[in-house]
């Protein structure tokens, strides 16, 4: 069942963050943002590492101040992650962080004024190989374009992209990438969809400030989705007001809803009704909650009835179709054996990590062979 995206992306140039590659052919990646106290060195390692447990592929830290300049450097030290550093204004501490082993600067050169400063900066990214990510948000635009445009608009938001990227230009630095976020999906989907047109970079999408969990996923599932879908997009960012390591989880979410990324386990369940066999809903919770840690791509069925229970199982590499007296297991699309119900999720997670085993053994073979 695992097929090819029919999506064709948009052809960009590529960039290295770190070890992760960032636009051309490179997968998708998922990245976050700490929102820990940067100068409270343990508590941002700790979920640095939190978010690489999750899979983040690369993780954004706020650098406010030279303090947490120095903080970085820590934390920089003491993980594995390609790390962003997110910086205002000052100069100062986009060259101290380039100093300190930073693997990207999130920073807009026409925030930090003079040209000599901007110069300053380039020459330290390009020393160093460090990237530059043009970062724009409609709550942020500048005055003369907020006069011009009398609001934030698609148009606006990539004027003031475009400005951005002139600096940069003009400087005959090209390892960048570019973000044009809105809270509003049809203003961040409409500037990025202008903005795409117009530059060969690798574009970072986000619909900045979505919301709480639940209404911030839908919010950039709607949003990112119609871009991804177009094919546009190298990097994502899900802003959810919750713990940084469910944004990771949403990400990967919606990157596996459009075939883009596989990654841990793709289940396909009912949302059950009075025919289910077995209670749907508490073996699915249990099932997420124990398989949390699986990063091996992995179809698992889970279906109450037989209505179309068989069908789904036959197709995933395990499924469970709800049957009376016993539910029946199919393994690679064939029938596997029964399971009751009183053990049913044990079982189930049994033969999940038992198949995940087979197919690493049988990854490692093919490696060791090639």
């Amino acid at each position: 069942m695992h097929q090819h995206s029919p999506i064709k992306r948009r052809q960009s140039r590529q960039i290295q963050v770190g070890s992760v590659a960032v636009g051309g052919d490179a997968p998708i990646s998922v990245q976050s943002m700490t929102n820990t106290e940067t100068c409270d060195v343990a508590a941002t390692v700790a979920q640095i590492q939190r978010l690489e447990a999750a899979g983040a592929d690369i993780v954004r830290v706020s650098v406010p101040s030279m303090e947490a300049a120095d903080a970085f450097g820590k934390i920089r030290q003491q993980v594995n992650l390609p790390l962003v550093a997110d910086i205002h204004f000052d100069y100062k501490i986009a060259l101290r962080v380039a100093e300190l082993g930073v693997d990207c600067l999130r920073i807009n050169p026409g925030n930090i004024g003079r040209e000599d400063r901007v110069r300053a900066v380039v020459d330290a990214a390009r020393h160093h190989g460090i990237p530059i990510r043009i970062g724009v948000n409609a709550g942020s635009l500048e005055k003369d374009l907020q006069k011009k445009y009398g609001e934030p608009t698609p148009e606006a938001l990539v004027e003031s992209a475009l400005r951005h990227v002139e600096h940069l230009d003009r400087l005959d630095f090209q390892e960048f990438k570019v973000s044009v976020k809105a809270s509003d999906v049809f203003m961040a989907v409409g500037a990025y969809r202008l903005l795409a047109q117009q530059i060969e970079q690798p574009l970072h999408l986000g619909i900045t400030e979505a919301g709480g969990l639940r209404s911030g996923t839908v919010k950039s599932a709607v949003g990112l989705g119609m871009l991804l879908a177009e094919g546009i997009g190298d990097t994502i960012r899900v802003s959810l007001a919750a713990d940084p390591v469910e944004e990771i989880k949403v990400g990967f979410d919606i990157l596996k809803s459009l075939q883009l990324r596989s990654r841990g386990i793709n289940f396909i369940a009912c949302p059950s009704c009075s025919r289910q066999n077995f209670d749907v809903v508490k073996t699915m919770n249990e099932l997420e909650s124990r398989l949390d840690d699986v990063l091996v791509p992995l179809d698992v069925a889970v279906i109450g009835c037989v209505v179309n229970g068989p069908g789904e199982a036959r197709e995933a590499d395990i499924g469970l179709t709800g049957g009376s007296p016993n539910n029946l297991v199919y393994l690679d699309g064939s029938p596997a054996g029964k399971v009751d119900n009183a053990n049913l999720v044990d079982h189930l997670e049994q033969i999940i990590r038992d198949k995940i085993a087979a197919k690493q053994a049988l990854d490692a073979n093919t490696i060791v062979r090639g």
